[in-house]
């Protein structure tokens, strides 16, 4: 069946809704109408600097006051926007119906005003939002400093895996007092333009709503991305996205641009003798182990995919690992629906290996991988299947491993997430993973609640990169003329 959908180009507050050129969405079966960029790329950027002005003649609260009112806007039930982008979502996203559902139905959630405030102030802190903050005295008599931190003209150029990446935009958007604008990625365009849609509706006027822009350019398109990574419109990127997409971003950065980037990451478990204290122990491991494997169909960089294991390596062991795969799987089969199902587009390839390894019964125990239903994979040998980095659709690796040496060394700077049991192991080890490259240690279970990342990710805080930090300095007119001699 085919599906055809209108994305509109929306320019600071105009919405220009003439569809001329089609594009294919991802996974087949949908494609969407967008305006011609090129014709209105002059005004996308924002080339006037003092243009921002308006933004710093609202306060910090006005701020909260806006997205806290844009929150109640974006009921699922009412907002015609929203349901539209739920509907193009279900064709492209990896995410099935049931999930999609549960995170349209709650978008408002995250406008929360309190977790915004504690969110700026854990990460800029509202006063240098709102003023110039003294920064005390200097070792130089006559000498003192103050800083604020301004907002940037900044390119998002965002993912499309997850709702919640357009709805962090807006937010570190409006917060930071920024001029953004968002790149649409083809697997999620419409919910960006949602959250803007709706901002036009309800504020057309408001210096955060004339501040925020969403587009749908082809990436790689060179007339169109020259004109816009341009530093006299832009002083930032931030750029989400897998290594291709980064990479090609790089080509454009150029003295007057910062790039921020929200790289792809693997994530993945250790898990201690512990587990297999008793089968209370276990099945309670197996159940927190399916959370981290398979809640949001394993589309996220904090899904786990290799499991390493204390169980073992000899006879014994490897049936230790074994019983873990086994009751992981069925608790993966048991998840909520509203986090996790099978999946709606299978990975054929990985498929085919899964397929193969369950060929080689002396060195994989596979457990599911029939159809679409997902499965546990355990290694027989202390070493991961060597298509481990290709582990998705609810596809976890368990490797039995006498040492936790073994899985100390496999994190380096690609490893974003680790799940660890039990917590006194967690403790014993996090410094070495940091050092390894680690950038985010959770109990068993927790890699998707990401209740303490709304300003921290990939072991950097890019809302506070987002912002500029500005110097303002005094010094006593008489010292420096000393100066001169």
């Amino acid at each position: 069946m085919s599906h055809e959908f209108h994305v509109p180009l929306i320019i600071r507050g105009e919405i220009i809704a003439n569809a001329t050129i089609v594009h294919g969405g991802r996974r087949g079966g949908a494609s969407f109408r967008a305006p011609d960029l090129a014709e209105h790329i002059g005004k996308l950027t924002l080339r006037t600097p003092s243009h921002m002005a308006d933004l710093y003649t609202i306060s910090f609260e006005d701020i909260l006051d806006y997205l806290v009112a844009l929150g109640q806007r974006l009921d699922f039930e009412s907002n015609q926007h929203v349901q539209e982008a739920f509907r193009l979502s279900c064709i492209t996203s990896g995410l099935s119906e049931s999930i999609l559902r549960f995170h349209y139905s709650h978008l408002g959630g995250m406008f929360d005003r309190a977790e915004m405030r504690a969110m700026m102030e854990r990460s800029c802190g509202v006063d240098y939002l709102e003023g110039w903050v003294d920064q005390g005295p200097s070792r130089f008599t006559g000498l003192s400093a103050r800083t604020r931190a301004f907002g940037a003209r900044t390119i998002h150029v965002i993912a499309g895996n997850a709702p919640i990446v357009s709805i962090l935009t807006v937010i570190r958007n409006a917060l930071t007092r920024s001029d953004a604008v968002i790149k649409l990625p083809s697997n999620d365009p419409l919910t960006a333009v949602a959250l803007v849609r709706t901002m036009v509706e309800m504020a057309p006027d408001h210096p955060i709503t004339k501040h925020i822009s969403v587009a749908y350019w082809k990436g790689g398109d060179q007339a169109i991305e020259e004109a816009i990574y341009d530093p006299r419109g832009v002083e930032k990127i931030v750029a989400w996205g897998g290594f291709d997409s980064v990479k090609h971003i790089t080509q454009y950065l150029q003295p007057g641009i910062d790039l921020i980037t929200q790289d792809p990451k693997m994530s993945g478990t250790i898990i201690g003798k512990e587990a297999f204290a008793d089968d209370a122990t276990l099945q309670s491991v197996a159940k927190r182990l399916a959370l981290d494997v398979g809640a949001q169909n394993q589309e996220g960089c904090v899904s786990a995919r290799v499991i390493y294991v204390e169980s073992g390596t000899d006879e014994d062991g490897v049936e230790r690992a074994n019983r873990l795969g086994e009751l992981t799987f069925a608790a993966l089969q048991h998840l909520p629906l509203h986090l996790s199902t099978p999946h709606k587009a299978f990975d054929q390839a990985l498929k085919s290996e899964i397929d193969a390894v369950r060929l080689q019964d002396e060195e994989y125990r596979v457990f599911g991988g029939r159809g679409n239903e997902g499965a546990l994979i355990v290694s027989q040998e202390d070493y991961p299947v060597d298509f481990s980095r290709d582990l998705a659709c609810r596809v976890g690796n368990i490797v039995p491993i006498d040492s936790f040496e073994t899985a100390v060394r496999s994190v380096n700077a690609y490893t974003q997430t680790i799940g660890i049991f039990p917590e006194s192991l967690k403790e014993r080890l996090r410094d070495r993973l940091a050092f390894q490259g680690a950038q985010r240690l959770v109990s068993l279970g927790g890699a998707a609640t990401m209740q303490h990342n709304m300003e921290k990710q990939d072991a950097i805080e890019p809302v506070r990169r987002m912002v500029k930090w500005v110097t303002e300095e005094s010094a006593d007119g008489s010292m420096l003329e000393g100066l001169a001699g």
